[in-house]
């Protein structure tokens, strides 16, 4: 269908879905990069059982972020299906990820992990509750493939732009806030993100409007995931998206470990304000900017499918590349990890766009109307990512032999190495080959459009 029949979205609508990606952007970069780091290097818990807990966590996403879905594509208000949840959402969502560091400082092995299980699932939950509908509403925003990947552009734009604000100001404000306590640091910092983030929602839930009307009923729950689980363009681009993000995860778990006992870095400032940690996230995270802007603007030209391939394979690329540079080449690093956050950066870009699609071709093929549940698997896959990409350093430093604190033993620092980029480069090869069989080209999602407008024009 010509776009023009389409109700075009504004600048400002653009910016304000995207900035609610700010604040998930800004929380999973600083899990990512820190809460390994506080449970085992400063806490004291052995990597395996903080890389179990991780997956454990995943395991209840598995049943909550589908059943998210299924609510809010059930949801009917005045705001609407999804803006609802992100206006009563945001302020539990604050207070739920601060408390994951917050651990008092008397507790012991046992008794953190315990805290860690509880207070991270609690966070996982709270962010299902936001990012679901938030998610979801991308979906309904326009019925134009064309006008929703303009609009993901601006998400993974913001998204990237979290990792950028937590690579330069990250370790900043934790060196600056703890005055020498990191883990206080961590805690006041997390508390600064929380505010942000709450900021950032409200703005998305006031800003925005949902185009696609809501179906009359949308039948058994039962049936919307029997039909998800069978749909070989979901299954593929999950595979893609879980791999991509288990890379990145594995990766920034392991930074920190990397820089100080393979690198032996003291953890001074080397360009600014930045320590070499921070230089990595900040690298990465322009990449990222760098390959939501070069994916949104050559899938007008090219397919999406072969755009994705072709990040996959940059990213393991550059991880490789990466791998075989000296320690101190700091500069060489920095532009390396650059291109590796352009391949991260144009996969996700590509993702969300591609899923959003994979909706609405469910809808044109099964005639039920399941946005939500879409984007709620999708997220659940992304969760995922990050849970086993967070677990690999866990299982993998405990089984070579790492100790916290201490001079690590060849064997250790191999292992440290092998989630840094081995694995990482390793699990971007199967995800290249999984998006081969996506199957739905640009041809078809205009045909999906034109059909489903001519539906939804008879049905008012």
């Amino acid at each position: 269908m010509p776009e023009t029949k389409h109700e075009r979205i504004g600048l400002g609508e653009k910016l304000g879905y995207g900035i609610g990606d700010l604040a998930s952007g800004l929380i999973l970069n600083f899990f990512g990069f820190f809460m390994f780091y506080y449970f085992v290097d400063l806490g004291g818990i052995a990597p395996a059982a903080i890389g179990i807990m991780l997956l454990i966590t995943k395991l209840i996403d598995a049943a909550t972020d589908p059943a998210m879905g299924l609510i809010a594509d059930r949801t009917r208000t005045r705001w609407g299906r999804y803006r609802p949840y992100l206006l009563f959402g945001p302020i539990p969502l604050a207070l739920a990820i601060t408390l994951v560091f917050a651990a008092p400082g008397d507790l012991g092995e046992t008794a953190l992990l315990v805290w860690a299980y509880a207070t991270y699932t609690l966070a996982m939950l709270a962010f299902t509750a936001v990012n679901v509908p938030y998610g979801g509403l991308l979906g309904v925003i326009s019925p134009s493939s064309r006008q929703r990947a303009n609009v993901t552009g601006f998400r993974m734009f913001f998204s990237a732009f979290g990792g950028i604000l937590v690579g330069v100001l990250g370790t900043t404000l934790v060196r600056e806030l703890g005055g020498g306590d990191e883990k206080l640091g961590i805690l006041l910092t997390m508390s600064c993100i929380a505010a942000v983030s709450v900021f950032c929602l409200l703005t998305t839930f006031f800003t925005t409007k949902e185009r696609v009307p809501p179906a009359g009923t949308n039948g058994s729950p039962w049936a919307d995931i029997g039909v998800l689980v069978r749909s070989a363009p979901w299954i593929v681009v999950a595979i893609a998206a879980i791999l991509g993000v288990t890379a990145i995860a594995s990766r920034a778990a392991t930074a920190l470990f990397f820089y100080e006992y393979v690198v032996g870095d003291d953890g001074q400032p080397v360009f600014g304000i930045l320590d070499r940690p921070a230089l990595f996230l900040t690298g990465l995270a322009l990449g990222q900017v760098t390959g939501v802007i070069l994916g949104s603007a050559l899938q007008r030209w090219f397919e999406k499918s072969h755009l994705l391939i072709f990040a996959g394979l940059l990213k393991s690329a550059m991880i490789v590349l990466f791998f075989f540079l000296p320690l101190d080449a700091i500069w060489p690093q920095t532009f390396v990890q650059y291109l590796v956050g352009i391949g991260f950066g144009m996969l996700m870009v590509l993702s969300y766009a591609m899923f959003t699609d994979i909706a609405e071709f469910i809808e044109w093929r099964s005639g039920r109307q399941m946005t939500a549940l879409v984007i709620a698997a999708s997220v659940f896959g992304v969760k995922f990512g990050i849970g086993v990409g967070s677990a690999i350093p866990g299982l993998v430093l405990e089984m070579t032999g790492f100790v916290p604190g201490a001079q690590q033993s060849e064997t250790a620092l191999l292992g440290i190495q092998l989630s840094f980029a081995i694995i990482p480069a390793a699990v971007m090869i199967p995800a290249a080959i999984a998006v081969m069989f996506y199957g739905i080209d640009r041809g078809v999602i205009s045909k999906v459009e034109s059909d489903l407008s001519a539906r939804r024009a008879r049905a008012v």
